[in-house]
């Protein structure tokens, strides 16, 4: 089968190769996957994956062979995935990481959904209830900042989209942001919830904007810089305030089929903002390092 796997000897950090097919063990499906998407995280982190890994994450295609222990989805069943090894022909994922796309859903949509959307719906989830409380969500033009605008907006709140510029906030107040700022100096009012995707000198400006009580979420580190936080700003009066981390992506096949389902109701759109050939994976990396790409990259595995 054709796979797309780590090359750290490589300028571009990855190649496209033949490999044997997977063969999937007890409580596995294989999966001819027909799209698959990129995430920001994965091609910062290009050189961390070990040689001829097969990459990728995010996943939407057809399952070929059922798991032998009757569990799961059936052959032939439209499914989306999240697991390690998404770019290729063949996958193997656990009956827990995958679930049955409906009929009247795009499987390519779904492709770019799982690691953006489970990010948000669970983080979101853990916040408590959103009706009437005011959400920020910064870097809110990446994949999973659009995603948790719908969502948190779905579930009643008032939501405050943060971007890095005008350009970059094209759109969010049809996903359902009630402001769109253009940096966090632009935010006045307090705030209940933060999902925080950028760290650096935002976490720490986004901590500030804490109402008591309030819940600030790290769920990324696109600066790459250092939170440097000043003397006595964690001391507070009133309600504690708290930062909470976000990482678990364990059993994810019932959130995935929320999301499906909130995708075929037409409460959620996928974020896609590119989409090619994934032999133009090349292209598609250099928009997102160069930031001309508003959500995510979608692969078609032609």
């Amino acid at each position: 089968m054709r796979a797309i796997v780590a090359a750290p000897d490589t300028r571009e950090g990855f190649r496209m190769t033949d490999l044997p097919d997977p063969t999937p063990g007890p409580g596995q499906v294989l999966v001819e996957v027909r799209h698959a998407a990129v995430n920001a995280g994965e091609i910062r982190h290009l050189g961390s994956w070990p040689a001829g890994g097969v990459l990728g994450y995010d996943a939407a295609g057809h399952v070929v062979r059922g798991a032998t222990d009757g569990s799961g989805p059936r052959e032939g069943d439209r499914v989306v995935a999240f697991g390690v090894g998404a770019w290729a022909r063949l996958a193997v994922f656990d009956v827990n990481s995958v679930a049955v796309v409906p009929a009247a859903v795009d499987l390519a949509e779904m492709a770019a959904l799982p690691m953006v959307g489970l990010t948000a719906l669970r983080t979101l989830r853990t916040s408590g209830p959103l009706r009437g409380r005011r959400v920020l969500v910064t870097g809110a033009s990446g994949g999973v900042g659009r995603v948790a605008v719908q969502l948190a907006r779905h579930g009643g709140a008032h939501v405050v989209a943060v971007v890095g510029s005008l350009a970059r906030g094209a759109g969010l107040a049809d996903l359902g942001a009630d402001e769109v700022a253009v940096g966090l100096d632009a935010v006045v009012d307090p705030v209940d919830v933060v999902l925080e995707t950028v760290g650096g000198a935002h976490l720490v400006a986004a901590w500030g904007l804490l109402a008591p009580g309030g819940v600030l979420h790290s769920i990324g580190w696109a600066s790459g810089e250092p939170a440097v936080f000043p003397v006595n700003s964690t001391f507070a009066p009133g309600a504690a305030r708290t930062l909470r981390s976000f990482g678990d992506a364990t059993a994810p096949a019932p959130d995935l089929a929320v999301l499906a389902d909130l995708v075929a109701r037409g409460v959620l759109q996928a974020p896609i903002g590119w989409r090619g050939s994934w032999q133009r994976l090349g292209a598609a990396i250099d928009a997102l390092r160069e930031r001309r790409v508003a959500g995510k990259v979608l692969l078609d595995l032609d």
